[in-house]
C-alpha cells in the first residue's frame, strides 16, 4: 500500500462513507429537526404564511396524534428553509408534509386524501 506525503498509510474508509445512499441525506435533514423540535413528528413547509400575500418560508410542527407543536419564529423559519434547500426539485406551490420518522416528503394534498378528505 503506498505511503502519503506525510509518511503515514492512509485509513481504508468503506464503500458506505466514500457513496452515500440517496435516502440518507433526507433522513438526517429529518433527525437535526427532530432534534431542534422535540416531541415533533411532522413538519409542515410552505412558502406562503397564513394571512400574508407575500412568499416567506413557513413552517408548523404536528405531533403523532396531529396536534399542533408549538414552535418560535427562529425554529419555524429554520426548518422552513433546511427543507426548501434539501428540496431544490419540488415546486413549492402548494405545502408539504416531512415525516420526521422516515425523512420522507410528500404533498399536503396526498395526506388529506390518505385520511379519508377529511380534518
Amino acid at each position: 500500500m503506498p505511503k502519503s506525503r506525510g509518511g503515514r498509510v492512509p485509513a481504508v474508509q468503506s464503500a458506505k462513507a466514500v457513496e452515500p445512499t440517496a435516502g440518507t441525506h433526507q433522513h438526517r435533514l429529518a433527525v437535526l429537526i427532530a432534534d431542534m423540535v422535540p416531541g415533533a413528528r411532522t413538519i409542515r413547509v410552505s412558502q406562503r404564511e397564513p394571512g400574508r400575500s407575500w412568499p416567506s418560508p413557513y413552517a408548523r410542527a404536528y405531533d403523532a396524534q396531529g396536534q399542533h407543536v408549538a414552535l418560535n419564529r427562529a425554529q419555524g423559519m429554520t426548518a422552513a428553509r433546511w427543507v426548501i434547500r434539501a428540496h431544490p426539485e419540488v415546486i413549492w406551490d402548494e405545502a408539504y408534509d416531512l415525516d420526521l420518522t422516515t425523512g420522507a416528503l410528500r404533498p399536503v394534498a396526498d395526506a388529506y386524501a390518505a385520511k379519508g378528505g377529511g380534518r
